[in-house]
């Protein structure tokens, strides 16, 4: 069986992985070039899709930092936590860095016998499609109906450096008057920032960090890189034998760090599928993209917009000046029971 991956990112490229553990035959279109990755982008993996990653795909975990509480702020609450995810047992999430992360699953890919990268797309030869390219003719021709959303927000990231500081394993996001402003950290002495700023570009961008910043005793920025933020649900999964996947199907806004995970749940349900087909003696098909489909466009559809819906009461509170919402946020996170829900729902998406 022979299945080809439109676009050669990260989820492009996992997803492969995990294709070719099953010993199916996988050709990757791609055009990329490793050394022109950005190196300030940043990733947060669930604990879950984690122990999904090491065991079905390759093993991270020594590109991981591992994180064991999240603490919320805002404009009005200063230094008093809203709330806060502590799991000082184990851990919440894990930090990796976007590069390291992509050479890991490149190396792993190419001492693959039944794996290649092209440049040309040969429809007839695959029994299976995968569209993770949001700017190819396909996506173009059959993939152009979504819902869409634009925050009017540019996204800044970057890494500082800082002088070492012991159990830097506390991620902290603040909800400012002009966005989210995440910290996450990468190591003792390093730290990704992540600032969603509504409004046109700035410049000033290392002042508001440091206007922020109450932890860190920082020595060096490292360059910043912005993208302009929106979010899109696509309407149509696939056409024919033609699968959408990863941020072609869903784009949600940053502030929860939940987009890759989101793709990873996609990879675990469509392995469950595809191993089913062929411990069945099944075709991979268009059934694989219908089965795909029924099985995570609701999920998909509710989760990314709990995640606007986060964005947007943080939102309000700040268009009405008022801290009644933090409030409120603050006494449901001191019960153990929601504080459980709002943990096991990042950490395992949408369950039913």
């Amino acid at each position: 069986m022979n299945v080809c991956i439109l676009g050669d990112g990260l989820t492009s490229l996992s997803l492969a992985k995990a294709l070719v553990n099953l010993e199916i035959n996988v050709d990757v279109i791609s055009h990329k070039k490793i050394d022109k990755l950005d190196n300030t982008r940043t990733l947060g993996l669930s604990r879950s899709n984690i122990e999904f990653f090491n065991k079905n795909i390759v093993n991270i975990d020594k590109l991981l930092w591992k994180i064991k509480k999240i603490a919320i702020f805002n404009d009005n609450s200063k230094n008093n936590e809203l709330i806060n995810f502590d799991n000082s047992k184990e851990y919440l999430f894990a930090t990796i860095k976007n590069k390291e992360f992509y050479n890991l699953l490149y190396l792993s890919l190419i001492k693959s016998k039944i794996f290649n990268f092209k440049k040309k797309l040969i429809l007839s030869k695959y029994n299976l499609i995968i569209n993770c390219d949001p700017k190819n003719l396909i996506t173009k021709k059959f993939f152009f109906k979504n819902i869409r959303k634009n925050y009017d927000s540019f996204a800044y990231t970057t890494i500082i450096e800082h002088k070492k500081l012991i159990n830097n394993n506390t991620a902290m996001q603040i909800f400012t008057k002009r966005g989210p402003l995440a910290f996450l950290p990468l190591s003792d002495t390093k730290t990704s920032i992540v600032y969603s700023y509504k409004g046109k570009k700035i410049s000033n961008i290392f002042e508001l960090v440091n206007f922020y910043n109450k932890k860190y005793s920082i020595k060096k920025f490292n360059e910043y890189k912005t993208f302009e933020l929106r979010s899109s649900n696509l309407r149509n999964y696939y056409h024919q034998n033609i699968l959408a996947f990863g941020d072609l199907l869903h784009r949600i806004h940053p502030l929860a760090g939940q987009g890759f995970n989101m793709s990873v749940r996609d990879i675990k349900e469509l392995v469950k599928i595809i191993r089913f087909k062929i411990n069945h003696g099944l075709s991979l098909d268009s059934s694989v993209c219908i089965d795909f489909e029924k099985n995570t466009k609701h999920k998909n559809y509710i989760f990314s917009n709990s995640i606007d819906f986060l964005y947007e009461f943080f939102n309000f509170e700040r268009k009405i000046k008022s801290n009644i919402l933090s409030k409120t946020i603050k006494l449901l996170g001191a019960q153990k029971s929601t504080n459980k829900i709002f943990t096991e729902l990042a950490d395992n998406g949408i369950v039913f």
